[in-house]
């Protein structure tokens, strides 16, 4: 029996989580790459390439906002999977309430003050130069607006992952992305009598595909026979051990984040330095390689859920088959990947603009993101089980060293020192994954996240 569940068992239960978050993920990401398909090829070519890097510029601030909403949460998720395997659902609901009026005061309210308050300023200060300011002002401004509803529905998909319940979300994601793409193409082209918008468009419909999968989110989570419910007529108080556990595993996945994010935004700004063609078909490159998170996200989910169940159920060498499965289901995907980017780069950039100058440059990119994929999986997969056992720290470790150090580091060598242009940036990206995947990989074999405990 005990080879069946080795293998026959745990690769049903991985697939039972990671199936619906890859298809959520992969549909999401996909989704994702026609919005800036449709807006890079709107209006004139200088106005195609503002409108690509009046999203990329948006995302650098969107990104910090959900890094640290998916940090916070990351301790949600390991809480809820802890509670799950040790048979302590009762305390499930409190978490839930916990991570949801925690991310809207400390992280929601602060951000959107920032966006809305300062929009030019933070605009420019990510780089923006004044064509891209012109073109994406308000796409920014409506993006801030729908950031609350945005943030919410990170809370609750985290919680439902805690569960191993990932069909819902699966659910309501693809459809609130499906109503996204159509009300791209009606508000920023003019369609079927509806102004024509350009970016600002593409923002009202994203705010509002956020706004319904809200609704559709909270009503699932107040249905008594949810797999996550709360119950409004509970009243809430703040528990200690919750917040403990939070701090003790949030603090450090969110100080990982923000070195993330303050090492992308340096390097953005290198990137954005080298002018607007250059940043657009970086912003093209990082949509693509967006599309290769999914089989790692999926899988480090998966890995996360799962670790974190099997250390409430006091089994450590289950904890570990289940990550060592995830890790090398993903990195076959990523393979699989590495090829499509590296045989059909140009045709895929090609899908988002005309320019050849942007094509050319994305397709010598694409091949060098090709080599990124195993590393860049098997890290992301390995890291996922060790924060679902609420070991966040190394994470924060590697992260610190590999992108604020030597990605940073090595993309102004060989950006400024070698004058290898966009493309010696993202060596410097290769190179920091590489490291990260040795970094991961080790902490992992060493098995100390096996024992760290929660309240």
């Amino acid at each position: 029996m005990e080879v069946l569940h080795s293998k026959k068992s745990i690769r049903n239960e991985i697939s039972k989580i990671a199936g619906p978050v890859f298809i959520e993920l992969l549909l999401g990401t996909l989704f994702g790459m026609v919005d800036m398909m449709m807006l890079g090829n709107y209006g004139s070519p200088s106005i195609q390439a503002a409108g690509i890097a009046a999203v990329g510029i948006t995302n650098q601030l969107m990104f910090i906002g959900l890094s640290l909403v998916q940090a916070l949460n990351t301790g949600a998720t390991a809480m809820i999977a802890r509670y799950i395997g040790s048979n302590r659902t009762d305390r499930i609901e409190s978490v839930v309430k916990h991570i949801m009026i925690l991310t809207q005061v400390l992280l929601v309210v602060p951000i959107i003050i920032l966006g809305l308050g300062f929009t030019i300023p933070v605009m420019k200060f990510l780089g923006a130069h004044s064509d891209t300011i012109s073109v994406g002002s308000n796409y920014f401004r409506i993006i801030m607006m729908g950031f609350v509803f945005q943030a919410l529905n990170f809370s609750i998909v985290a919680s439902l992952r805690g569960a191993g319940e990932t069909k819902t979300p699966m659910k309501i994601n693809i459809a609130s992305n499906l109503l996204n793409v159509v009300g791209n193409a009606v508000l920023i082209y003019g369609l079927f009598g509806a102004p024509e918008l350009g970016a600002t468009g593409a923002a009202i419909s994203t705010a509002c595909s956020h706004l319904i999968a809200s609704f559709f989110f909270l009503s699932y989570i107040l249905k008594k026979d949810s797999t996550i419910h709360i119950d409004l007529k509970h009243r809430f108080k703040f528990h200690g051990d919750t917040i403990y556990n939070l701090i003790k595993i949030g603090v450090p996945a969110s100080l990982e984040q923000i070195a993330m994010r303050v090492g992308i935004l340096i390097f953005t700004r290198l990137i954005a330095s080298l002018g607007t063609v250059a940043y657009a078909t970086h912003q093209i490159a990082v949509n693509i390689l967006s599309l290769s998170f999914t089989p790692g996200q999926a899988f480090g989910i998966a890995a996360s859920t799962l670790s974190g169940r099997s250390l409430g159920q006091d089994d450590p060498d289950l904890a570990e088959k289940y990550v060592k499965r995830c890790a090398r289901t993903g990195s076959l995907f990523a393979f699989i990947m590495a090829g499509v980017f590296f045989f059909l780069g140009g045709q895929i950039a090609g899908l988002y603009t005309k320019n050849q100058d942007v094509i050319n440059e994305a397709a010598s990119v694409l091949r060098l993101i090709a080599f990124i994929q195993p590393f860049q999986s098997y890290q992301l997969i390995l890291a996922g089980g060790l924060r679902g056992a609420g070991d966040t720290v190394w994470p924060l470790i590697s992260t610190f060293i590999g992108i604020l150090l030597i990605r940073v580091g090595l993309a102004f060598y060989f950006v400024k020192g070698l004058g290898m242009g966009l493309f010696g940036a993202w060596l410097a990206i290769f190179i920091d994954q590489f490291f990260r995947w040795i970094m991961i990989g080790h902490r992992f074999r060493t098995d100390n996240w096996k024992y760290i405990t929660i309240r």
